[in-house]
């Protein structure tokens, strides 16, 4: 009978990982190396025809050794990669190195957060990480997500459990899709949308949608917009909601990283006063994903989320001391988020996180002025947070649209779009604190080239 692979953990489970850890690491440079830039040149066809062509067969009658190499080597030079400067679509940041090490440990050791004895000290860890961060949103307690959807949904959720199913999701327009998508999901009402043709929460036109009003109603601010890294004026917007008896969600999943900077935490006063917020972070905090967190103001309402389960909470266990996870999260089993998030908490602490958050906010700055200052191009109006819109100068939405696939298709630079005032704009978000002077002149150069053929 044939000797069974190497387990992960256990007496040789290091022994066994260290080949394996230098053959993936020497995968990812030498696929970067075949990438040759922030994504693989081609479009989607090249792209799928080259991997297809490494993967083969993807369930052979007979293992491949080389598999390992092989496969980390295709996804490395056929990734997107948000460490390089250029690569600067979307929220999606290059995660730290500790925290990506961090991440290595729970894979390594697979602790499941559905019963204490799965995770003793992950648990413990996740009740301890989980309070210090809600804290310094202002608020009680978390609990830990896949991200900022499944937050926004969990938020939604807690809000109708607490004020019945007519409750009532009043958001503004570029409010993040995962809303309304929860609304339908858990059978409410339509949404209330409030136009923003500023790309904000006009507090005038929330206070004539409020007023009059019978039922529940819930109403969401967003305090980073996915398309331009707005902040809705949350204090305004708090006073509102209590003025009318509304229940107040804030959808922080991109701005709630600004908590770590004294330079910009200001930016988010009115952050305490709601009910529920969505953190992410994926996004300004460096994680890999996922690290999603919803802070609660009122933990008593994580009651509504039990469930008893013999075999995982039994009444006796909980009654002899053992923590009941099952009303930490609608899903059973869970890794560890958390070891990462307390990794970066612990080795970089508040200031140096705050230091990243300034030095990204500080690239979009410098960024918008040299789009400013350029004859070329048309600048939407000065960043909030690290995101900067932009455009070719005279230019239709067809070619912005054809601009930014150019890019892609030559593997270039990767630039996002946005729509807003009926206009169509080129997006770059920059959350690499690594990223210089020249790189932010690269990309303006990078656009120009392919805005002029």
């Amino acid at each position: 009978m044939s000797t069974p692979p190497p387990l992960a953990s256990g007496p040789d489970g290091p022994d066994a990982l260290r080949p394996l850890l230098d053959t993936v690491l020497d995968a990812l440079a030498t696929g970067r190396r075949a990438r040759g830039g922030p994504l693989p040149a081609g479009g989607p066809d090249a792209v799928a025809a080259r991997l297809a062509d490494t993967l083969g067969d993807a369930l052979p009658d007979d293992g491949d050794p080389d598999a390992l190499r092989a496969l980390v080597h295709a996804l490395a030079a056929g990734a997107a990669d948000p460490a390089d400067p250029l690569c600067a679509a979307h929220l999606h940041c290059p995660p730290l190195a500790v925290a990506t090490a961090a991440d290595l440990a729970v894979s390594a050791l697979n602790p499941s957060l559905d019963s204490w004895d799965q995770a003793p000290a992950a648990s413990a860890l996740e009740a301890a990480v989980t309070r210090a961060l809600a804290h310094t949103a202002g608020l009680a307690d978390a609990l830990v997500t896949t991200g900022g959807t499944e937050s926004n949904q969990l938020a939604l959720l807690l809000a109708r459990e607490a004020h019945g199913s007519g409750l009532r999701l009043v958001c503004g327009a570029g409010a993040h899709h995962s809303l309304p998508r929860a609304a339908w999901l858990l059978g409410l009402p339509d949404p209330v949308v409030v136009p923003t043709p500023q790309g904000i929460l006009d507090p005038a036109a929330l206070h004539r949608v409020l007023t009059g009003r019978t039922g529940p109603l819930l109403v969401a601010a967003t305090a980073g917009t996915t398309d331009a890294g707005l902040i809705d004026p949350l204090p305004e917007i708090a006073g509102l909601c209590a003025a009318h008896g509304a229940r107040l969600h804030i959808d922080a999943a991109y701005g709630g990283g600004l908590l770590f900077s004294d330079r910009h935490r200001d930016k988010l006063a009115g952050l305490e006063a709601a009910h529920t917020v969505t953190l992410d972070l994926h996004k300004l905090g460096w994680q890999p994903v996922a690290a999603g967190l919803l802070a609660v103001a009122r933990p008593r309402e994580l009651a509504a989320l039990h469930q008893r389960a013999d075999y995982l909470n039994a009444d006796d266990d909980t009654e002899a001391g053992y923590p009941d996870l099952l009303d930490r999260s609608l899903r059973t089993t869970r890794r560890p988020d958390i070891l990462k998030i307390a990794v970066t908490l612990k080795t970089l602490g508040r200031s140096g996180l705050g230091a990243l958050v300034d030095q990204v906010c500080a690239r979009a700055r410098e960024f918008a002025a040299l789009v400013h200052t350029h004859p070329g191009f048309e600048l939407y109006g000065r960043p909030v947070i690290s995101t900067v819109l932009f455009r070719p100068a005279g230019a239709d939405d067809d070619t912005v649209a054809a601009v930014r696939r150019g890019l892609l298709e030559e593997g270039r630079a990767v630039l996002g779009r946005a729509r807003l005032d009926g206009r169509l704009w080129l997006k770059a978000t920059l959350l690499n604190p690594h990223t210089g002077p020249d790189e932010l002149a690269q990309l303006l150069e990078l656009a120009e080239r392919t805005t002029t053929g």
